[in-house]
């Protein structure tokens, strides 16, 4: 990060919570002389929750002279299936049509075929949750260190956001990998150049990602009434903040809890379960109101974790409803038939799937429909 006169490092504390603890280390080099053409190095955070229809989602658009070093892009999906087809497209020195235009996102961070969580120097995705979920956390990065991107007078770098997506959020009730998707991006862009800068984004201050979820909270089913025998209690644990609901069952034979929710408006959402995993916990079978869901979840796990399992998506008419978990078996390798559960959510799909209202009059308890 060159610099001829000063250099001043900031670090601000944008939470809602204070720093307890800070540690920093800043090295640098002085040097007699540090030439005119010498270009400044520069960041840029953009966001859009969700990206525009119609527009392709931009990273960088500044003019000057310089050369582009790399990207961090992480991708919030609102929409099942696959968000990785859109292209990037690199607009050097004022061009009408890019004349770098590649084959996918997920080509881009040079991990054809989807993406997984890798670490290499130069690409990698150091964070990959679950794949073709509503509500899937990305974060991927590419240095263009050994292949930078030089430009003479200005530089655009975007990205198309295609992909896959379930029927129901296409006109036609189709399901293919070119349809515009609206999921939540937010990028880095790091480049040198010489002169003044002319890229006008700066960071908001509120970056916090706008929750999806109804959430009902499992620790408040601990009572008699909501559980099969053996014991029911509010945990707390490190990875949920407000604890979670921990089932230790007599035996798995009769092992099964219930979370009731109510309904207030018929509308599209989808029906998932934030559930722990631990080297105790037992293989369960999800019901809503009698409707078996899915298959068998199996809630062993070497270490203690959390996951989200996507049951439905439905059109719930107004009421009360009844979510229940049986206990079926364990793992060969877990110690016992635990359970540890911390919510039951719906999720808000995409305005589109209202609009379409392709699945708004089918009884989900004659076909109970999870689009993946």
């Amino acid at each position: 990060m060159p610099f001829r006169k000063s250099a001043r490092v900031e670090i601000l504390n944008q939470s809602k919570k204070p720093i307890s603890l800070l540690y920093y280390n800043i090295d640098w080099v002085k040097k007699e002389h540090v030439g005119e053409d010498t270009p400044y190095f520069y960041t840029q955070y953009r966001q859009e929750y969700p990206v525009q229809n119609g527009k392709d989602y931009v990273l960088l658009d500044t003019r000057g002279k310089g050369h582009y070093v790399g990207t961090v892009l992480s991708v919030r999906t609102r929409s099942p299936a696959w968000f990785g087809e859109g292209d990037e497209k690199i607009y050097i020195d004022g061009e009408q049509n890019a004349s770098i235009w590649g084959t996918g996102t997920e080509d881009y961070f040079l991990s054809a075929w989807g993406l997984k969580t890798t670490g290499t120097p130069y690409f990698g995705v150091p964070y990959f949750d679950q794949w073709g979920i509503v509500g899937g956390h990305t974060s991927a990065y590419r240095w263009h260190v050994t292949d930078p991107i030089v430009f003479n007078t200005a530089i655009k770098v975007t990205f198309e956001h295609y992909g896959w997506m379930s029927p129901d959020e296409n006109p036609k009730y189709e399901s293919n990998s070119w349809n515009e998707r609206e999921d939540d991006y937010s990028s880095v862009a790091f480049w040198y150049q010489t002169g003044t800068p002319t890229f006008e984004a700066r960071a908001p201050h509120d970056r916090t990602l706008p929750s999806l979820d109804r959430i009902i909270a499992a620790r408040e089913f601990t009572a008699e009434e909501y559980h099969g025998p053996g014991e029911a209690v509010a945990q707390s644990l490190g990875i949920y903040p407000e604890g979670q609901l921990f089932y230790k069952p007599d035996s798995p034979e009769d092992a099964w809890i219930e979370i009731p929710f109510e309904v207030e408006k018929k509308e599209p959402k989808r029906l998932l379960l934030v559930m722990t995993r631990s080297y105790d916990y037992g293989k369960y079978q999800a019901y809503l109101d009698g409707v078996k869901l899915g298959g068998v979840m199996d809630l062993y796990g070497e270490d203690i974790s959390t996951r989200e399992y996507h049951l439905l998506d439905f059109w719930p008419d107004p009421g009360t409803y009844k979510l229940r978990l049986e206990c079926v078996d364990k793992n060969p390798a877990s110690a016992g038939h635990y359970l540890g559960i911390e919510s039951v959510r719906l999720r808000r799909r995409r305005p589109r799937v209202s609009q379409y209202r392709h699945d708004a009059e089918k009884d989900w308890r004659e076909n109970p429909i999870l689009y993946r």
